[in-house]
């Protein structure tokens, strides 16, 4: 089976042929860093690190961008609230954001331009759009970009022009030829941090510096453009309007969007998270409570496309979820420790139909529910071949080694520890003491070691086979 990717575009499911063989070019659509990143962002982060991670175990050479809106009003107004300049304001929240991400456990992208630093290549972009007749400047200093010269626009949405002027999305400022039309380019305003520009002082509008990013960046024609479904329009609808208007040709051949994660409101219905609405939980307090691979996992367990509803008991449940899991995975070390001699014969075909169902899950646009569910068929499978012992230690390896090289693309496992041979040994001597104290009936101790190794994380458990310990 060869990889399927759901074109936004298109509205179904498309092979994924890159434009170039064995290269990738992806840009996901950033932050705009103006306050902690909540869990909505989180989801969007955490889906495109597994497709980023995916990819790459496929063989393909990719080439991940992602950027940071570093200039905005909503950076300008909490900026201007705490009396700071709106660039220091934008840098401490990249440095913050880092910090959030690092704790979900995702992968940095290769590249992370900022709207600051890519002014020359927004200006360039203005220009060219004006000087092809799809732009033009008005009294203020403000460029805006003439949307009906684009006769395709609605593509990525599939709205007509009727519907757009009905979003309650257009207003018509002065000078502009037409409400639908949008700023490309923000004449400075009192107060306002600003670049000079040929149409005079002024800042970007939000549309043109992904645009601009992804021209200089990565070229003209991407494989793969991301987000959350909210961006579908206007964001990427404008950003298709401007490099058309440029290039003449296409921004992206797939353009895949995740669902919203969504909270209930006070009439019991749900809606997006945002801060606008503020019902947002930070990432920063969630992790407080809940390490990476749960909260990974609670995503990863719906497929991206589909709404996700936030709340603590739907944490609780993955985390119970996961849990099931990861003492498979403890039990599997415990059984290369101590299982019986032999090959790994005995799990040929649970591992080969866990490859098979693993990989026509992820193939299928990206399904991380079905290739969770392949792993918890594994877990079935080899706690009842533990219970019946009939599982090899050089079997235990080989389910080990598999769970691995899927972790490295789902990142819900615990991460290997360092230094194990040591651990190893010093577990097998309190083992062995543990034996001799209960051998000469000084039960207190041993139960005691037994107990203070579960406080550090361990659990030794006793069987006709003799005592077997586990991380838990």
């Amino acid at each position: 089976m060869t990889l399927k990717i759901h074109n936004t575009l298109t509205n179904r499911k498309e092979e994924f042929v890159p434009i170039v063989p064995g290269k990738v070019s992806m840009y996901v659509c950033g932050v705009t860093v103006y306050d902690d990143i909540h869990m909505g962002h989180a989801r969007s982060i955490i889906v495109f690190d597994v497709v980023n991670r995916y990819l790459r175990s496929l063989g393909y050479d990719v080439t991940f961008v992602t950027n940071f809106t570093d200039v905005d009003d909503k950076i300008i107004n909490r900026a201007n609230e705490r009396g700071i300049d709106a660039l220091d304001l934008s840098k401490e929240y990249i440095e913050k954001y880092f910090r959030d991400v690092e704790a979900l456990g995702v992968r940095r992208a290769d590249v992370y331009p900022q709207a600051s630093t890519a002014m020359p290549w927004i200006i360039d972009m203005v220009k060219e759009i004006i000087d092809k007749g799809y732009g033009y400047a008005t009294e203020d200093g403000s460029v805006y970009f003439r949307v009906r010269k684009i006769p395709d626009y609605g593509v990525l949405s599939n709205r007509t022009i009727e519907q757009m002027r009905s979003s309650g999305r257009v207003e018509m400022a002065p000078g502009k030829e037409d409400p639908l039309d949008f700023a490309i380019w923000k004449g400075a305003k009192p107060g306002e941090i600003s670049w000079e520009s040929p149409w005079g002082p002024g800042r970007p509008g939000w549309h043109i510096e992904c645009s601009a990013m992804i021209r200089h960046v990565l070229g003209e024609e991407i494989d793969i453009h991301g987000g959350g479904n909210d961006l579908v329009f206007p964001h990427h609808e404008n950003e298709i309007l401007q490099t058309e208007a440029c290039t003449g040709g296409h921004l992206a051949r797939y353009w895949m969007h995740n669902g919203m994660l969504e909270t209930k409101g006070a009439d019991g219905q749900a809606v997006k998270m945002s801060k606008s609405l503020k019902n947002f939980f930070s990432v920063k307090d969630v992790s407080q409570k809940y390490d990476r691979y749960t909260i990974r996992f609670y995503y990863l367990n719906t497929h991206y496309r589909s709404p996700l509803v936030y709340g603590e008991e739907n944490l609780e449940e993955a985390k119970a979820a996961l849990g099931r899991i990861w003492n498979c995975y403890r039990d599997l070390e415990a059984e290369v420790r101590n299982g019986a001699e032999g090959t790994a014969d005995c799990v040929k075909d649970i591992i080969g139909n866990a490859k098979k169902e693993f990989s026509e899950g992820m193939d299928d646009d990206f399904n991380t529910r079905a290739a969770i569910e392949s792993i918890f068929t594994v877990v079935k499978n080899v706690n009842r071949m533990i219970s019946e012992k009939t599982l090899t230690k050089a079997g235990a390896q080989a389910v080990l080694e598999l769970l691995d090289s899927e972790n490295a693309i789902l990142g819900i496992l615990p991460d290997k520890t360092e230094g194990d041979s040591g651990l190893d040994a010093a577990m097998d001597i309190l083992v062995d003491l543990r034996k001799e104290l209960r051998s000469r009936k000084m039960y207190d101790l041993a139960d005691m070691i037994r107990d203070r190794l579960k406080e550090a994380g361990f659990a030794l458990e006793d069987s006709s086979d003799g005592a077997k310990w586990k991380r838990i």
